[in-house]
């Protein structure tokens, strides 16, 4: 096999990508910047080239405060005047004491032996302290020493610099990646072949953000995640993180719809911290600010356990006429039966419970225990199937195969920067509603068998190795979705993709885990399960499906041989 060509990166590549940002944001949302982030630009943009190379290196590194004698880029040219020119544009400034409360940061860029070399600390400090970890050094010094020696002690053995305008850096970034997880290395993994990115005409590519508040929306949403994040990692206490929540949650202004998805997860993320913590009159006081999943089922069974029976059915009810995923179809009516059924003998079973007890069951030598679905694979193979795994993998390749020009169409307004790697709507509702017509159009065009197979190999051929959120390619793919393209119907295949783009988020897995068949054309999409795995809503949800539309598909349960 010829081995892949090596790519190298030019000397200031990070450069030319934070020009391409610069200049991406300047045209979609120029009218959107305030007056601070126009600063930031304008003045970057009249920095000479060692003192833009030096500020953009040092942005995509990690921290706000840099020891300048540690830096060493050899495509700068002249280090020590780019640092000059940095601090004399107000780019970076040299460490002093109005950087105490950022004091932790200052420090962690020493190491432990560095630190106590360097801090001015008296002789009988420096014994103990010598023992401890650097985190404990660090605390010391911020509680004990005055910051000012500190500083003076520090900058008199090297020059230690501190980042400005993070805050305007930070929304270049945010506005065109979108989110906070965008990273300058996505342009390094593409240029270096290791990514390979739907191609766009750039004159397409919409804006994600119409107006500056739901930019700012937005983005307090992911600040206010990445706070409870770092809340939880210092240890604070539930109860205080529950009050500061709520407070938040007072003062916060009313969201635009932008915002909404993100707020609700982190509902439920908090929630859940403190329902764990076992505060659940504090997790339904949270939960009941939410209506995504899984807030209504927790509030459902937190209602009932601390005795609101008629709440919990009343949202049962609620939560059945309009289910949000099949989780919350089959436990609406489970749960509605087992409150119904409290203080009763009899005793309920979940719909997954009963729909598992009725599947058949085969003996599998004990050899396979960790190994189940490989073991039913090897007992059908000896009664003459051909089979293969599948659970969701070939489904979401076949849907990504059918639909990918729907999918990485920059005219539905979805697509909003060059490296992106889903639809911005892609798990939300918009997704259907503003393709449906497109869907629907193109299941009408793949008339037959023939038609399919020609557009996924078609599709396969053509986009191999490019990204897309549900394809994982592999040489196999191909065969596997073509394989289920011979098996099923045509109609059935149409079904199948329609209710998948209805709900991408959930839809998109469940599937059964194999796929067996035989030379007369009988087949089996087949869910394994170990005698002490749980059939779940979504798997049930698909079976079920499957029954409806003369799909075959079945559980098994597997007994261990000894």
């Amino acid at each position: 096999m010829v081995g892949r060509q090596k790519t190298y990166l030019t000397p200031r590549y990070y450069l030319d990508n934070f020009r391409y940002v610069l200049d991406f944001v300047k045209r979609l949302y120029g009218s959107l910047l305030n007056d601070a982030e126009w600063d930031f630009v304008h003045r970057f943009e009249q920095l000479g080239l060692d003192a833009q190379c030096l500020y953009v290196r040092l942005s995509n590194r990690k921290g706000l405060f840099f020891r300048v004698n540690k830096l060493q880029y050899n495509e700068i040219t002249d280090l020590p005047a780019a640092v000059g020119e940095l601090i004399t544009a107000g780019f970076i400034e040299r460490l002093s004491t109005h950087h105490e409360i950022m004091g932790e940061d200052v420090l962690s860029v020493f190491t432990k032996p560095e630190l106590m070399e360097l801090l001015p600390l008296e002789p009988e400090e420096i014994k103990p302290l010598s023992k401890e970890k650097k985190e404990t050094v660090v605390r010391y010094a911020l509680h004990e020493l005055d910051f000012g020696e500190t500083v003076t002690s520090l900058t008199t053995h090297e020059t230690v610099v501190k980042m400005n305008f993070e805050a305007e850096g930070m929304m270049i970034k945010y506005l065109f990646f979108g989110n906070r997880s965008g990273s300058m290395t996505e342009f390094v993994v593409r240029d270096l072949g290791m990514v390979n990115f739907e191609r766009y005409d750039e004159s397409k590519l919409t804006a994600r953000f119409r107006t500056r508040k739901e930019v700012e929306d937005k983005l307090l949403i992911s600040l206010t995640s990445e706070e409870f994040y770092d809340l939880k990692e210092a240890e604070t206490s539930a109860e205080d993180i529950y009050n500061w929540f709520l407070n938040w949650n007072e003062t916060r202004p009313e969201l635009t719809e932008i915002a909404i998805p993100g707020y609700q997860k982190l509902v439920c993320r908090v929630g859940g911290y403190l329902e764990r913590q076992k505060l659940p009159d504090q997790a339904l006081a949270v939960y009941e600010l939410s209506d995504r999943v899984p807030a209504r089922e927790r509030r459902v069974r937190l209602l009932f356990r601390n005795g609101s029976v008629d709440e919990a059915l009343a949202l049962c009810d609620e939560i059945a006429v309009n289910p949000l995923n099949a989780e919350e179809r089959y436990f609406a009516n489970d749960f509605r039966e087992k409150i119904l059924s409290a203080g009763e003998k009899k005793r309920t079973r979940k719909a997954t419970t009963r729909f598992l007890s009725d599947a058949e069951s085969v003996n599998i030598p004990a050899a396979y225990r960790h190994h189940v679905e490989a073991g039913v694979m090897n007992y059908y193979l000896e009664q003459d199937y051909d089979a293969a795994f599948t659970e969701n993998y070939p489904w979401r390749g076949l849907f990504g195969l059918i639909f990918w020009d729907i999918i990485y169409d920059a005219n539905v307004s979805a697509i909003h920067h060059p490296l992106q790697r889903a639809p911005s709507d892609f798990y939300l509702p918009d997704f259907y509603v503003k393709r449906e017509d497109l869907l629907k159009k193109r299941l009408t065009e793949l008339a037959t068998k023939d038609d399919w197979r020609r557009h996924t190999g078609r599709m396969f051929n053509a986009k191999y190795g490019i990204t897309n959120v549900l394809v994982d390619w592999s040489d196999e793919l191909l065969t596997l979705v073509q394989r289920m393209i011979d098996l099923l119907d045509v109609e059935q295949l149409r079904l199948i993709l329609l209710e998948m783009s209805r709900n991408l988020r959930e839809h998109t897995r469940g599937f059964p885990d194999l796929l067996i068949w035989n030379e007369q054309g009988r087949y089996e999409f087949v869910e394994v399960k170990s005698p002490t795995d749980h059939l779940g809503p979504q798997q049930l949800h698909w079976l079920e499906f499957f029954q409806t539309i003369g799909v075959h598909g079945k559980v098994v349960r597997v007994i261990w041989e000894l």
